[in-house]
C-alpha cells in the first residue's frame, strides 16, 4: 500500500501524484528517456480519465530528473502530449533530483482543473478506476 493518494480531487482542481514510467504491472521498463517520459505521461492520463478529466485540463507539471542531460528528450516527448490540439500549453517547473523511488529517472506530477462528471469521483473512486 502506498503512503500516498494517487490523486486528489477538489471542488477546482485535481492533484495527481508523481508518476514514474511504469507499466500497469508496477513493472519498470528499460528503454529510452523518450519512451519513459511517455509512460509516465500515459500513467498520468490514466488518473486524468480515472477522475474525468483529461490531459488538455492540466494546469500545471513538475518534471523531477535525475540528471539534466536527459531534459532535451523529455522535452521532445513532453511536447507530443501537452499544449495539441489548442490547448494551452501549462505552466511547467522542471527539477533535478539527487534520486528517485525505484531508481528511475523521471517522474512527472499535475495539477489539472476537473473535466465534466468529474466533482463525484471520491479519491476512493479514483483509486478504484485506476487500480481496476
Amino acid at each position: 500500500m502506498l503512503a500516498q493518494s494517487q490523486a486528489i480531487l477538489t471542488p477546482h482542481a485535481l492533484y495527481i501524484s508523481g508518476q514514474l514510467p511504469a507499466l500497469a504491472s508496477g513493472e519498470i521498463p528499460s528503454g529510452s528517456m523518450a519512451y519513459k517520459t511517455s509512460l509516465c505521461i500515459a500513467n498520468l492520463k490514466a488518473i486524468l480519465a480515472a477522475a474525468g478529466s483529461d490531459i488538455s485540463r492540466v494546469i500545471k507539471t513538475t518534471v523531477f530528473l535525475t540528471d539534466m542531460k536527459n531534459f532535451t528528450e523529455v522535452n521532445g516527448e513532453y511536447e507530443r502530449h501537452f499544449g495539441v490540439n489548442g490547448a494551452p500549453k501549462p505552466a511547467r517547473s522542471c527539477v533535478a533530483v539527487h534520486q528517485l523511488p525505484k531508481g528511475v529517472e523521471v517522474e512527472i506530477e499535475c495539477v489539472a482543473l476537473p473535466g465534466g462528471g468529474a466533482a463525484g469521483h471520491s479519491e476512493e473512486e479514483i483509486e478504484r478506476r485506476v487500480a481496476g
